[in-house]
C-alpha cells in the first residue's frame, strides 16, 4: 500500500507539473475553449464532454453511438453556433433558435453585421429563381413549392433587440425582391481581436425539395437552413487591399463561402426518424412524447448540414489508411439501393484512401454518406463538411454514376471543406479541382479514364475562370468552365510539368492553404514555387481571359525542284499560352520527320527539303495539348487544291462546332 500511495503522489504531481507549464504555453486555454459554451448558450444545450481515445474498429454498432471531441485546433474558429431546431414533419417547418459567437480577426473595429438567409432564395421575385429560372443541374422545382426563412427575434447578449435594424441588402444586383442578405447595426463596434454574441429564433419554410435543400415525403435535407454570418475578409487575403466583408445574394449558379468555426446543435425529429449531420453526436439520442431528439457537435468547419428520414437504412464502418487515422464512414441509403452498401462502402473507403496518400490527413472522425429517394433527386449529388450525398436512387442497378457522384463527393471534403475557397467569387478552385481529382480516382480505384480531347471539344464558349459564379453568360456556360475547363487547365498543367511535379503542386497547395480560403493566385504561387519558373502567361490566358489553345496546320505549299521537292509548312498558335508541341510530317515514300515547335511566337514556316512530296502535316498528333478545343484544324493533306482546301475547312468547322455544341454541358 505504501508503495502504490507513493506512486499515485508522484503522478498527481506530475500530471499538476504539465498542467502548470501547459498553462504557459496556453494548451490549457485551447483545451478550455474546445469545450466551454458561452455564459449565454441555450440552457437545452449540454457542454460537450473531454476528449476520446482513438476510435475503435467496431461492426456496423447504429447511428445513435456517441462520440467524444478530441482537443486539437485545426482552423481560425472565427464563428461559434449553438443550434437547436425542431422539424415539423406536419408543415414542413423547422423552428430554430440559436446563440452565434463571431470573432473579429481584423484590424479594424466592426459596427455593422450580416447574416445570409439562404432558405429566402425559395421565396417568390428571389434572385435565385430568377435567375435560374427554377432549374439546377436538370432539376426543376415544383409548382408552387416554395419556401423561406423568417428571423422572428434578434437580441444581444445582454438582451436588447435588433430585430428593428435588420434590412435587406442587394450588393449584387439591386433586386429589391431578394432577401438571402441582411444587414443590421450593432449597438457597440466589435473591436479587433474581440468577440460578439447573438441570439436569434427562425423558423424555415422547406421547400419542395430543390436545389440542394428542402422536404420530399418523409425525406428531409437541410442544407444552407440556418442564419449563418458571412466571412470578414483581412487586408490581404484572396489579394484584398483592405479588410471587410465578402457579400453576396444567393445566385442561380453560386454555391458558398463562409468561416470556420464550432457547430454544437440539437435536431429534434419524430421517434422513427434516423438523423445524418455533420459532425457526431455526443450523446445517445433522447425520447420523449413521440420525438426524438440528437445532439451533434462538429468543430474547425464552415456549415452543417443535415437530413433526415424514417427510411434510411443504416451501414456503419470503420476505416483507417495513411493519411486517414481513424474514421466511422456513415451509409444513410434508400431502401432501394440497400444492397449496394458495398459498392458505397468500397467507393468511400478507396477515395478516403487515395486523397489521403495524396494530399493529407482528413482530420474529422466521420463521413457519412446520404442516398436520397428518387423523389429527393434535387438533394443528390451535393458536398458538406464531413456529409455529401450521393445521385439519388432511381435504379437498383447503377453503373458507374454511383461511384462516380461519390467520389466527386468525396473528393469536395479537400477542396470545398477544408481549403474552403469562395465558391462565390471563384468557383473553379473548388468544382474544378474537384472534378481534376475525380477523374484521378476513378481512373486509379476503377481503371475509368477521362477523355480529355473529346471533353476540350464541349467547350465551345470559353469565358475567364476568374469571373463571380453568377456573371457567366449561362448556367451551362458557368458548368462548361468552372467543373470541365477548370479541371482541363489543371490537366494542361500537368502535361507540362509532369505527374510527379504536378501531384508535389497539388499537395503543397492543400497543405499550404487548408483552413485558409486561398485564391487562384495563392494556387499560382505554389505553382511558381514547385516548379521554380514563371506561370504568369498560363494562368492570364487559362483564368483571368479565358482562352483555349489553339495549335493549327495553316498552310502547306509545296513545288518540285531540281533534287527533289521543297514544302513550306505554316504552323499558328491562335490562342493559349506558349507551349512546347510537336510536329509530325509525312511524306509519300513513307519516310517521317517528327519536329519540335516552342510555340513561343504566334507563328513559323518549316521548310523542309525532301526525295519525295510531303503528304501531311499533323500538329501534336499524341494529343498532349489537353486544352486545343479544335483538333480539326491539326491535320492538313498537302495535295487538296488551296480553294477546295479552304472550303473543306469552312464546311467541316460548320459541321463539327454544331456537333460540340449540341453536345455541350
Amino acid at each position: 500500500m505504501p508503495k502504490r500511495r507513493s506512486l499515485r503522489m508522484l503522478l498527481f504531481v506530475a500530471a499538476a507539473a504539465v498542467l502548470v507549464m501547459s498553462v504557459r504555453f496556453g494548451f490549457a486555454d485551447a483545451w478550455v475553449d474546445q469545450y466551454a459554451l458561452p455564459a449565454s448558450s441555450l440552457s437545452d444545450l449540454p457542454a460537450a464532454g473531454p476528449p476520446a481515445a482513438e476510435a475503435k474498429s467496431e461492426p456496423n454498432p447504429g447511428p445513435d453511438v456517441p462520440q467524444k471531441p478530441q482537443a486539437v485546433v485545426l482552423s481560425n474558429r472565427v464563428t461559434e453556433y449553438h443550434i437547436s431546431v425542431s422539424l415539423d414533419e406536419n408543415s414542413g417547418t423547422l423552428l430554430g433558435e440559436q446563440v452565434v459567437t463571431w470573432k473579429n480577426p481584423g484590424r479594424k473595429a466592426v459596427s455593422e453585421m450580416y447574416l445570409h438567409l439562404y432558405p429566402n432564395a425559395f421565396a417568390p421575385g428571389s434572385t435565385f429563381l430568377r435567375e435560374s429560372g427554377g432549374k439546377l443541374r436538370g432539376d426543376k422545382m415544383k409548382e408552387g413549392g416554395y419556401g423561406g426563412m423568417e428571423l422572428t427575434s434578434l437580441t444581444t447578449e445582454e438582451g436588447e433587440t435588433l430585430l428593428p435594424r435588420v434590412h435587406y441588402v442587394q450588393p449584387d444586383d439591386g433586386n429589391r425582391n431578394d432577401r438571402t442578405l441582411a444587414a443590421f447595426r450593432l449597438p457597440e463596434p466589435v473591436n479587433p481581436g474581440e468577440s460578439v454574441t447573438l441570439r436569434m429564433k427562425f423558423n424555415v419554410l422547406l421547400p419542395e425539395i430543390f436545389a440542394r435543400m428542402g422536404k420530399s415525403g418523409n425525406f428531409v435535407m437541410a442544407g444552407q437552413w440556418f442564419p449563418k454570418i458571412p466571412v470578414y475578409e483581412t487586408s490581404g487575403m484572396r489579394g484584398r487591399a483592405s479588410e471587410g466583408w465578402n457579400l453576396h445574394q444567393y445566385h442561380g449558379d453560386s454555391e458558398f463561402y463562409s468561416d470556420f468555426g464550432i457547430y454544437s446543435v440539437r435536431i429534434e425529429v419524430p421517434d422513427g426518424y434516423k438523423v445524418a449531420a455533420t459532425g457526431f453526436l455526443t450523446k445517445t439520442p433522447a425520447v420523449s412524447g413521440g420525438r426524438k431528439s440528437f445532439q451533434f457537435y462538429a468543430d474547425d468547419v464552415h456549415d452543417f448540414a443535415w437530413s433526415a428520414s424514417p427510411d434510411f437504412v443504416y451501414v456503419e464502418d470503420s476505416f483507417s489508411s495513411p493519411g486517414i487515422p481513424g474514421v466511422r464512414i456513415k451509409l444513410y441509403l434508400d431502401p432501394l439501393h440497400q444492397h449496394l452498401k458495398d459498392r458505397y462502402m468500397h467507393a468511400a473507403k478507396s477515395a478516403l484512401a487515395k486523397l489521403g496518400q495524396w494530399y493529407g490527413e482528413y482530420p474529422y472522425s466521420t463521413l457519412s454518406v446520404v442516398v436520397p429517394p428518387a423523389s429527393g433527386n434535387g438533394a443528390g449529388g451535393m458536398e458538406y463538411p464531413t456529409l455529401v450525398t450521393g445521385a439519388s436512387a432511381r435504379d437498383d442497378n447503377p453503373g458507374y454514376e454511383l461511384e462516380r457522384t461519390l467520389v466527386h463527393e468525396i473528393a469536395h471534403q479537400y477542396w470545398y471543406g477544408l481549403v474552403a475557397s469562395n465558391e462565390f467569387e471563384e468557383a473553379w478552385l473548388d468544382e474544378g479541382f474537384t472534378s481534376y481529382t475525380e477523374d484521378k480516382l476513378m481512373a486509379s480505384i476503377y481503371g475509368v479514364l477521362p477523355n480529355l480531347p473529346i471533353e476540350a471539344s464541349y467547350m465551345t464558349h470559353p469565358e475567364p475562370l476568374s469571373l463571380s459564379s453568377w456573371k457567366f453568360s449561362s448556367s451551362d456556360g458557368y458548368a462548361e468552365n468552372v467543373y470541365l475547363r477548370g479541371k482541363l487547365v489543371l490537366f494542361a498543367l500537368e502535361k507540362q510539368v509532369g505527374d510527379k511535379t504536378m501531384s508535389k503542386i497539388m499537395r503543397t497547395y492543400f497543405q499550404k492553404y487548408k483552413f485558409k480560403h486561398p485564391s487562384f493566385s495563392d494556387f499560382q504561387k505554389v505553382v511558381e514555387t514547385v516548379t521554380k519558373e514563371k506561370w504568369t502567361d498560363f494562368f492570364r490566358a487559362y483564368v483571368q481571359r479565358g482562352e483555349m489553345a489553339d495549335f493549327s496546320v495553316e498552310t502547306i505549299q509545296t513545288r518540285k525542284t531540281d533534287t527533289g521537292y521543297e514544302s513550306i509548312v505554316l504552323l499558328r498558335r491562335n490562342g493559349g499560352s506558349p507551349e512546347a508541341v510537336s510536329v509530325w510530317l509525312q511524306f509519300q515514300d513513307g519516310q517521317s520527320v517528327r519536329k519540335r515547335w516552342d510555340g513561343v511566337q504566334p507563328h513559323v514556316q518549316l521548310k523542309l527539303e525532301s526525295a519525295s512530296p510531303l503528304l501531311y502535316a499533323t500538329i501534336d498528333p499524341g494529343n498532349h495539348i489537353v486544352l486545343d478545343n479544335r483538333k480539326y484544324n491539326n491535320y492538313l493533306k498537302a495535295e487538296v487544291p488551296p480553294e477546295q482546301r479552304s472550303r473543306y475547312a469552312t464546311g467541316i468547322t460548320q459541321i463539327i462546332e454544331g456537333l460540340f455544341g449540341s453536345l455541350a454541358w
